[in-house]
């Protein structure tokens, strides 16, 4: 499992013209899912994510998670986070696990990630249109697993 974390100011998600999804300080997710990945991936990455320390103190230092600031998360499925480029131009999506299982595991990612924090999503599947305003810029890849979901 990966999660390409953004910290935003603002930012929303639109599918067809209309807003679904909308959030203000806080974190933007781009949630990617492949083989072998469970519930307990979901666990570690929620932990990791609501305790990365990568929002200012007092001293300009980031040293504050997104609980301690009172964010919210902006939650986008992103299967191509699992794009594999090392052969030709044409990435490759083997790695990206299908979308009945990922839709499973995102929901329960989202339901989960909502008992501690304001989430709002993207629709999965469809085509969105996100807008970010990306504060910093902060932009932090997390992986459950570093074999990329080989065991």
């Amino acid at each position: 499992m990966r999660v390409l974390v953004q910290r935003s100011l603002s930012s929303s998600v639109s599918v067809e013209g209309k807003i679904v999804g909308k959030i203000k300080k806080g974190l933007v997710l781009f949630v990617g899912f492949t083989f072998g990945d469970t519930e307990n991936d979901i666990d570690y990455l929620i932990k990791k994510v609501l305790n990365l320390r990568i929002f200012e103190d007092e001293n300009n230092i980031m040293n504050k998670s997104i609980l301690e600031v009172g964010g919210e998360i902006l939650s986008i499925s992103q299967f191509t986070l699992y794009a594999d480029t090392r052969k030709g131009n044409r990435p490759s999506y083997i790695n990206a696990l299908n979308s009945i299982e990922a839709e499973k595991l995102y929901k329960l990612f989202n339901k989960k990630m909502a008992e501690n924090i304001n989430v709002s999503e993207g629709i999965f599947g469809a085509d969105m249109l996100i807008a970010i305003q990306n504060d910093g810029p902060v932009t932090i890849l997390l992986e459950s697993r570093k074999d990329n979901g080989k065991k």
